[in-house]
């Protein structure tokens, strides 16, 4: 593929943007994956109230975006992170760090008013091919 090019990646099932965006785009040797709720992929439905399960449904779904790519968490070099709540830092933290074991990616940490369906997270990602 031409690395100048834009390719829209997508996973495969039931999980699909509400919206007019892209799960992910490819271009220029990047993957750019659009901030991720903790929607169940299966039940569409978000998952928990507690910021750990949270954060895993989260994370796991960026997993499946990024291998859809071609790509994996390995190598993710960027994150942002929205949280709703600076309390739930430290816990959001030990799940984050459970996917980030070697050489975690550069990351943003961001407080903001309110999150869509006010979920607790969300997450986007800048990975390599």
């Amino acid at each position: 593929m031409n690395k100048t090019m834009k390719e829209v990646i997508a996973t495969t099932g039931d999980a699909r943007p509400v919206g007019p965006y892209s799960q992910a785009i490819r271009a220029n040797g990047f993957i750019f994956v659009s901030g991720q709720i903790p929607i169940d992929p299966r039940t569409l439905e978000l998952v928990g109230r507690e910021i750990e399960a949270q954060c895993e449904r989260v994370l796991l779904n960026v997993t499946a975006i990024l291998e859809a790519a071609g790509s994996s968490m390995d190598k993710a070099i960027r994150c942002v992170i929205y949280l709703q709540s600076m309390t739930d830092f430290a816990r959001m933290n030990e799940v984050y760090a459970t996917f980030f074991k070697n050489d975690p990616p550069a990351r943003t940490m961001i407080a903001v008013a309110a999150l869509p369906k006010d979920c607790l997270i969300e997450i986007e990602v800048t990975a390599i091919e």
